[in-house]
């Protein structure tokens, strides 16, 4: 453990190894440049010793995606708190492999966790951006229908939407030129939606971590083998720092622990959980692919389709990073978990095939767009807790005291609108636990 326990300071500027390809200046992983302190005087800051080579903090968080952050940032104003990072830098997976957007909380059931979290975590978001400057912009979100069938249903969406006060209004035809590469039979502008810089976002978070006055920390690479309770004393987590001949086993002893880890959730809940865990707390993973577009672009708001019926995904639809550049998807199709290693990475490869299915549905929309212009640029798995063909599941936040494990919270199927409702999530866990 002490090995491991590195002070980070996210300082790479932009371009690191690790960046998704063809996204520069975006990163993959935020890779920490500052070396490492003495092991001893990291030990003698981070943690008291509980005897035996175990070690005891308050709080201990699973998983260092940008949810993972946002509770120990909530949690590390309070009392010692830990984050156990599986990977070699924090955010690598679900929260760097997404389109950036700040959701305005539209498409999901009024009184679901989704729609709840979302509108206020856009509004802690965005305040957060303005007071700590880290790089968001209000482009604005134009939801299309491309005919007349389809008008019922974003209808639906600006009449719940009025509902829940998240604003939004139909353009009539001539503001339709606003877009004139845009073909749609009407448009629902959302006011509200913008995007962000997810990394920096994250780095701003560790940074709040780690500053804080009660002496948090980060442990990357370093995987939970298991979680045992212990009587009412806490939890007593057992983790490997490592990998082959230079892994090492270290046991922290913790009050309470936050299961953040993503793709992995479930299996982090079995852990605790074991014959006790409901089959509804597994996760399926649904696959969605981005496509780059190599011209200058051709709209200024973020353009969505109708999404699909079941919102497995919101459909190929435009979003522009921060430099203005034209991205296009994601598509949204379920893949198996990869066989023998519980912890294995998904298959982000994408296909041209794809590229070629992606091409058909943006050009219903922005018929300028050519093929040859597209070029398959980078992919996303997201945990789903609803699989194939199956209705809307909600995010799942479970104190599991009812099960017999009070102060472990369980975070299930974080999936989008995840990155816009990180804070707010964050803040549900402090209520929960009552912090």
């Amino acid at each position: 453990l002490e090995k491991r326990m590195w002070l980070r300071h996210s300082s790479c500027p932009g371009r690191c190894d690790g960046m998704r390809p063809n996204l520069a200046p975006r990163m993959v992983g935020l890779v920490s440049t500052t070396p490492a302190l003495n092991a001893r005087e990291m030990t003698a800051r981070r943690f008291y010793s509980g005897g035996d080579d175990t070690y005891r903090v308050a709080h201990v968080v699973i998983g260092g995606g940008v949810v993972g952050l946002s509770v120990a940032a909530r949690l590390g104003q309070a009392a010692p708190t830990l984050i156990l990072e599986k990977n070699a830098a924090i955010g690598e997976e679900v929260s760097s492999r997404n389109s950036e957007v700040i959701h305005a909380g539209l498409y999901y059931p009024s009184e679901s966790l989704k729609t709840k979290l979302c509108i206020r975590g856009r509004h802690m978001l965005v305040d957060r951006c303005k007071a700590r400057g880290i790089p968001w912009s209000n482009v604005g979100k134009w939801v299309i229908a491309a005919n007349s069938s389809e008008v019922e249903y974003i209808q639906a969406i600006h009449d719940k939407a009025r509902t829940l006060g998240v604003p939004t209004r139909f353009l009539s035809s001539d503001q339709h030129q606003e877009e004139p590469n845009v073909k749609a039979h009407a448009v629902l502008l959302s006011s509200s939606t913008g995007i962000v810089d997810s990394h920096a976002l994250m780095q701003d978070l560790e940074g709040a971590i780690l500053s804080a006055p009660h002496e948090n920390s980060i442990i990357p690479h370093t995987k939970v083998v298991s979680i045992e309770k212990r009587g009412d004393q806490g939890y007593m987590v057992e983790a490997v720092s490592g990998e082959g001949e230079s892994a090492e086993k270290c046991v922290i002893h913790a009050d309470t622990v936050v299961n953040c880890a993503g793709l992995y959730a479930d299996r982090i809940a079995e852990m605790i959980l074991k014959d006790k865990m409901p089959e509804s707390y597994r996760q399926y993973y649904c696959k969605g692919s981005y496509f780059a577009y190599t011209g200058k672009s051709l709209v200024k708001h973020l353009i969505y389709p109708v999404p699909e019926k079941n919102l497995k995904g919101l459909g190929v639809h435009v979003t522009l990073d921060l430099a203005g550049h034209m991205r296009f998807g994601p598509d949204a199709f379920y893949i198996d978990k990869p066989a023998g290693d519980p912890w294995a990475v998904p298959d982000y490869s994408v296909n041209e095939f794809q590229l070629d299915e992606a091409h058909k549905a943006i050009i219903k929309y922005l018929p300028m767009v050519t093929r040859d212009k597209l070029y398959t640029d980078y992919s996303g798995v997201r945990p789903k807790l609803s699989g194939p063909g199956e209705p809307f599941r909600d995010f799942l936040i479970s104190e599991e005291s009812a099960r017999g494990y009070p102060g472990f919270v369980n975070l299930i199927g974080i999936e989008s609108p995840g990155l816009t409702s990180s804070l707010a999530i964050a803040e549900e866990v402090a209520s929960v636990l009552r912090i």
